[in-house]
């Protein structure tokens, strides 16, 4: 056998690019495939290491690797359909370029992409605002509008006209908002917990806010602009969301890993541990106090 030889035949067995009843003229080559499989398992491996590291842990203490890690996983699986060339279909382009790596009439957009981020967005903000201790309601309406962000991003995308620049205005005034919450609210709630908690969070929420940053420009320049090759969006998409997710997780799981989840407001108790009583009329029920909010894993004991 040959080894020399490129295996990768996803594209093709796929449908090369075929869907909807049409092909897309502006979509990746196996060169593309086989950097969305490089990433996929890169993914992968990132969540088998943090599933490993929080049996280093009690049950008591992995939530933030359960999280982590369910953040990988998503994208791991995100990454397997990109490389296969599924997940995505072909949408007539605003802007008609003469580079022959752009030119064409519909450029192929993965929307799968964004069903990673939909799932996925969301649980870095709840990793990132559980560790500063934010209270449940702005943690929850944070993510709501995180959720408009992404989505107003996927409409953009699939927009041929003109219009998809005012989606991606929409989700540029909604990412505004969600990097104020972290890099100014909640930061202060972090550095009130202890200066250990303030450093971790600190290093967490700069890193991500500042690659957050360059996701609208790789937006602009793909989705938006038809200004560079899929294959070359691939790499760009790619390598942020290797920062932003194994990085980033490996990053916050060494800021935590002195740093008990009870000082956090996150009270969770494993099956086998007593259940504390009130100590007096006016004492609330310790079994409730998680971030202001009872957890039904809390009051119930269940495994975590």
């Amino acid at each position: 056998m040959d080894l020399s030889k490129r295996t990768n035949k996803a594209i093709e067995v796929n449908g090369d690019h075929f869907v909807n009843g049409a092909a897309s003229d502006i979509a990746i080559t196996t060169h593309g495939s086989d950097w969305y499989f490089t990433v996929c398992a890169v993914m992968f491996v990132t969540t088998l290491a943090f599933i490993g590291l929080s049996y280093t842990k009690p049950r008591t203490h992995r939530i933030f690797h359960y999280i982590t890690a369910a953040i990988t996983m998503v994208a791991a699986i995100a990454y397997f359909t990109m490389g296969a060339d599924l997940g995505q279909t072909g949408i007539t382009v605003e802007f008609m370029r003469s580079n022959p790596k752009v030119s064409g009439g519909l450029r192929e957009i993965f929307y799968v992409r964004y069903i990673d981020w939909v799932i996925t967005t969301p649980l870095l903000l709840m990793d990132l605002l559980l560790t500063a201790g934010l209270p449940w309601p702005t943690i929850l309406y944070t993510i709501l509008i995180d959720e408009i962000m992404i989505i107003t991003g996927l409409i953009g995308a699939l927009v041929y006209s003109s219009y998809k620049w005012g989606y991606f205005v929409f989700g540029c005034v909604a990412f505004l908002w969600v990097a104020w919450t972290v890099t100014v609210t909640a930061r202060k709630h972090a550095y009130a917990l202890g200066a250990d908690v303030g450093k971790a969070y600190t290093i967490c929420g700069v890193w991500t806010i500042f690659l957050w940053f360059l996701y609208p420009i790789a937006w602009g320049l793909s989705e938006g602009g038809n200004v560079i090759a899929p294959d070359s969006e691939a790499v760009f998409y790619g390598i942020l969301d290797i920062l932003a997710k194994p990085v980033f997780g490996a990053l916050l799981l060494w800021g935590h890993r002195n740093i008990d989840p009870a000082r956090l407001g996150l009270h969770i108790r494993d099956y086998d541990d007593p259940i504390p009583a009130p100590t007096g009329p006016h004492e609330k029920d310790p079994r409730t106090h998680n971030n202001g909010v009872g957890d039904t894993a809390v009051t119930t004991g269940a495994q975590v």
